[in-house]
């Protein structure tokens, strides 16, 4: 007769003092409140994928530091133990010949194990076999949260607690009155011991929540912990938060879907850099800033951080210093580096956040336009060409027209500079055509790194030009409003304008919708069109409003202006360049072997 799972349910208490610790903060989820599923397995081997059977599941669940049942059953694996495993476990074949096969153990001890917090010793182990079987028997894995006691105490044990982090060292260490010995309801109730020894070393530091549990690191400071009612205050909603000091100078500002849980991580593990670290310890208050999308969130936190310049914020500091490449409107137009855009009539390309990578970007340009490069003023000749001067160098290699040597007419150069400003604004294929032919000549005359400079340059061009394209068409337009149905049910409107979000709401259940985008317009902040192509905000700003708009379900409510990029634009060359990219990031230098499995060699 088959063997059935045998579960014990009882009210006993676990022999812990966890449970006196009742002073638990009400940020996230109690511990005291949590269902715990502690479970072990015993197999024949150590790969589901591999063709490993389980042979055994034991489980233990607690609550509280209370003992509310537990669950044990052998199973049969329909193939032989290997003599090793049943050695080390004590489980035969004799054992498991009539014990309920995977296909009856397996749903009995998830009916068990339902709505519990599953915990396990090397829990990818265990969790992974259970995983495995359910896929194989085409049954869908519940959503369990999962702790790892093994990674767990990796993070709390030192070598003065316990040579290792082994079940039965930590069991010991620990004081359990259980010990482990390879089979897995003995196992799984050493477990809960293990589990209640960590939780009561951590309620000393400050863990009271299955959040904190789940995120603990012993890099994070009690000082750090101490201040999580900083997150008391704040909702659970999108918006910025800003870090300040006792002297309300703003440390740090970020932004998050739900602030307050955001905010709280700050004070448990979830957040373990140094400088991070250091900026909480300073830190006295939190202000939080409650936004109506997250867009809007997104948006308020780049304009923060440009206003207040953070300290302990890396990124978006300083909008403004970037730079552009202008073609000139002079009587012989020339490329320059600038650092802002001027009302001028002149065309613009940028902004670059790196010089370096506008100089590429230039360097791409002349290498394919042979118009000047020297910033000499030089007049036009109402007779002819200019002349009169020296011709420079670039004029003897033919990179060159020379106008100031009268070496070219106005027409022709004219002409050259047409073409130029078309693939700026339009379509670049003239550059791209003409380094990816220079890039095949050095390839086939094996000069690989001349070759990877051209394609440096030309990448930079075509990202610079696809930005500037896509940045100055939504800029063109005075307003243009959009919606999106959210995955709460609700619809989140924008109004952006001159490139810049103006105003953000989402509508209320049982509004009218006309009314309220109607209203949502008559209140949105006025803006004025920047100079030239640059939108009325920062390019950051920008692009994350574009990447809103491009986002799939988005309805355009109303568009004033035409808001269109060039079919032939520079977008369209864009995925070749960010595979390549892609690929030279995921390539391990011969230099740096740190992604490299060691190699073994056999003594000689």
């Amino acid at each position: 007769m088959a063997q059935e799972p045998r579960v014990h349910s009882g009210v006993q208490r676990a022999t812990s003092t966890w449970e006196s610790q009742r002073s638990f903060d009400e940020l996230g989820r109690p511990l005291r409140d949590i269902t715990f599923c502690v479970v072990d397995l015993e197999t024949t081997g150590g790969s589901a994928e591999g063709g490993s059977m389980i042979t055994e599941i034991g489980a233990v669940k607690v609550r509280g530091g209370e003992l509310l049942g537990e669950f044990q059953t052998l199973v049969n694996p329909r193939a032989e133990i290997p003599a090793f495993i049943a050695v080390l476990t004590g489980i035969t074949n004799g054992m498991v010949s009539d014990a309920p096969p995977i296909e009856s153990a397996l749903p009995a001890f998830l009916e068990f194990a339902a709505g519990c917090v599953l915990v396990a010793h090397n829990a990818p182990f265990d969790v992974g076999f259970l995983r495995y079987f359910a896929e194989q028997q085409g049954r869908p894995w519940p959503t369990f949260e999962v702790l790892d006691t093994a990674r767990l105490a990796r993070r709390v044990i030192t070598r003065d607690d316990a040579p290792n982090c082994k079940l039965s060292s930590l069991a010991k260490a620990f004081g359990s009155a259980t010990t482990p010995n390879h089979r897995a309801l003995q196992d799984a109730r050493a477990t809960v011991d293990v589990l209640h020894g960590l939780m009561e070393r951590l309620g000393g530091l400050g863990v009271h929540t299955l959040e904190e549990l789940q995120t603990f690191s012993s890099r994070v400071s009690t000082a750090q912990r101490r201040k999580r009612h900083l997150a008391e205050a704040l909702p659970h909603a999108p918006g910025v938060y800003l870090f300040r000091d006792d002297r309300a100078r703003v440390l740090y500002v970020g932004t998050s879907r739900d602030l307050r849980t955001r905010v709280r991580s700050y004070f448990t593990a979830s957040e373990t850099r140094s400088r991070i670290g250091e900026m909480v310890g300073i830190a006295t208050v939190v202000d939080g800033i409650e936004c109506a999308t997250a867009l809007e969130a997104e948006v308020r936190e780049l304009r923060l951080i440009a206003e207040h310049k953070p300290r302990y914020n890396r990124r978006s500091r300083f909008p403004e210093k970037v730079h552009f490449i202008k073609l000139t409107r002079e009587p012989w137009p020339r490329l320059s580096l600038v650092r802002r855009v001027l009302d001028d009539d002149a065309d613009y390309l940028g902004p670059f956040s790196s010089k370096k990578t506008a100089e590429k970007c230039l360097a791409a340009l002349h290498d394919t336009f042979p118009i000047r490069q020297c910033s000499d003023r030089i007049a036009r000749d109402p007779g002819g060409p200019a002349g009169g001067r020296t011709p420079c160098v670039l004029a003897e290699m033919d990179r060159c027209l020379s106008p100031c040597d009268g070496s070219v007419d106005a027409a022709t150069y004219a002409a050259v500079v047409r073409q130029l400003r078309d693939t700026l604004l339009r379509r670049p294929d003239e550059v791209v055509e003409a380094i990816n032919a220079r890039m095949a000549a050095l390839a086939d005359d094996e000069r690989f790194e001349e070759a990877g400079v051209h394609r440096d340059r030309l990448a930079a061009f075509v990202r610079a030009a696809a930005r500037t394209q896509r940045l100055a068409a939504l800029t063109r337009c005075p307003e243009v409003v959009a919606a999106r149905h959210e995955d709460d049910g609700r619809w989140a409107v924008h109004v952006v304008r001159h490139g810049r979000l103006a105003a953000a709401g989402v509508i209320p259940p049982g509004a009218d919708a006309h009314a309220f985008v109607t209203t949502l317009r008559q209140s949105a902040e006025t803006v004025r069109p920047g100079p030239g192509p640059v939108p009325a905000a920062s390019a950051e700003e920008t692009e994350k409003v574009l990447r809103w708009l491009e986002s799939p379900g988005i309805r355009l409510v109303d568009v004033d202006g035409e808001w269109t990029c060039p079919v032939a634009g520079a977008t369209r060359h864009l995925a070749v360049h960010d595979a390549v990219n892609q690929s030279r990031l995921s390539l391990v230098p011969f230099a740096d072997r740190r992604g490299l499995a060691p190699v073994h060699r056999p003594a000689r």
